[in-house]
């Protein structure tokens, strides 16, 4: 085989001994039809060909090299395939899954790290009498920093012993837990850095040498804002995890709608939908269960867990009714999307939050009281979390925004670039 093309980051690649290259390979001829093939390759990087073309710089992950990779007629051997050819997406994709667990698992040291060094400054700054950690505001951000750092590790544990588990599909879990740990670590950053103040802006080599305790909380901000962004964009995780939950409906509804469809298999899609609603959707009505019947001890975890199921409920019925409204034209709504995903995630959250403080409770672990009081607290902002997305589902401003952003896209909105002198990124 002969590789040619480029890559854009890749990481510490500028100085790897062998890379595993995922490359398009001749099509596949499957019922006369041409299938895509995407093989995985190992690739010694003192191959004849293979050039490092450019080093990058960020604003964070100074710990790595990244940069772009340049490949000119790069002999690979047939043996050098990496399992069967036309498997490498498949081998792509399964990596990705474990990838997002490590970096959840990452947010959550540098979120704890965040806990840490708040805690510290809100108890060492004494600001109108006492520490500053004693005021309102600034105890109000150390309580929700505490509980998403217990929800984030709840979560992470739960998808990884699921990817621990043998032929598990993780998938969902995985994309769930990146997007959850990643937005959370963000967010608990910036309220470490605001509780610092000035000395967290400030650098920890500059804190030191003026005799001040060097916190690195500027570095942290610096090196957590890419979690948002690698393994898949929060943007992306979101769609992703949409696609997962439409699934069900997207199998069922599409034929009636395909326009290539003849009417009779439109007709028998239709027969076969109204079959499959007329079960699925009664239940949805159901009441939830009573408190004694989740098993859980803890009185306060058996409400949020009936919270969680009586929601999730309500959600679904939600999903069918976008789907009628919208049909295949859902898929472009993303912003309604995403309000959807976010219920979903909060809700994830919140019955593994309750399962792991349940479970800490049960076993007597160190600290168990004290982790249901973070997991109800937690599910307390969970809950009022995902009130204001069905309300925002329910009644938006997404058309109007659409429509506005266009008009920036065009130049409408140029008058409010006057003033700067204009980057031209040269």
């Amino acid at each position: 085989y002969l590789i040619n093309g480029e890559k854009l980051w890749c990481s510490n690649g500028n100085v790897a001994d062998v890379l595993i290259v995922v490359a398009r390979t001749p099509d596949k001829i499957v019922n006369g039809k041409a299938k895509k093939q995407i093989t995985c390759f190992i690739v010694e990087t003192k191959t004849p060909g293979f050039e490092v073309a450019y080093r990058c710089d960020f604003l964070g992950c100074r710990g790595i090299i990244n940069g772009i990779l340049r490949f000119k007629d790069v002999k690979v051997p047939a043996e050098n395939i990496l399992s069967n050819p036309g498997d490498g997406l498949k081998i792509a994709l399964t990596t990705l899954n474990t990838g997002r667990l490590t970096l959840a698992g990452g947010c959550i040291g540098a979120a704890k790290q965040c806990l840490n060094i708040a805690r510290r400054g809100a108890t060492e700054r004494v600001q109108w009498g006492g520490p500053i950690g004693k005021h309102d505001a600034i105890a109000g951000k150390l309580a929700e920093m505490a509980a998403y750092v217990f929800a984030m590790e709840s979560v992470w544990e739960y998808s990884s012993l699921l990817a621990d588990s043998t032929n598990r599909d993780f998938r969902l879990e995985a994309a769930i837990t990146k997007l959850f740990c990643s937005e959370a670590t963000w967010k608990i950053a910036d309220e470490a850095l605001q509780i610092r103040g000035g000395r967290g802006y400030e650098k920890a080599q500059s804190l030191r040498g003026r005799g001040e305790k060097a916190y690195p909380i500027e570095r942290i901000l610096r090196e957590v804002r890419i979690n948002r962004i690698i393994e898949g964009t929060s943007e992306i995780m979101h769609l992703f995890i949409a696609r997962e939950a439409l699934d069900f409906h997207m199998k069922t509804l599409v034929p009636i709608a395909d326009p290539a469809a003849s009417v009779g298999l439109k007709t028998k899609a239709a027969l076969a939908a109204a079959v499959k609603y007329a079960i699925w959707y009664p239940k949805l009505y159901r009441p939830a269960r009573p408190f004694k019947d989740y098993g859980f001890v803890s009185g306060k975890m058996s409400a949020h867990m009936r919270f969680v199921e009586k929601t999730g409920k309500r959600l679904a019925r939600m999903i069918f009714r976008l789907m009628l409204r919208y049909q295949q034209g859902l898929e472009k709504k993303q912003q309604l999307i995403s309000r959807v995903v976010d219920i979903g995630v909060e809700l994830f959250a919140m019955a593994a939050t309750c399962s792991r403080a349940e479970t800490m409770l049960v076993i007597k672990r160190r600290n168990y009281e004290k982790s249901v009081e973070l997991a109800d607290l937690f599910c307390k902002g969970a809950r009022k979390r995902i009130e204001r997305s069905f309300e925002d589902i329910a009644e938006n401003n997404d058309r109007q925004s659409y429509k506005v952003a266009q008009g920036v896209l065009e130049g409408e909105y140029y008058f409010l670039e006057d003033g700067i002198v204009k980057n031209e990124g040269k």
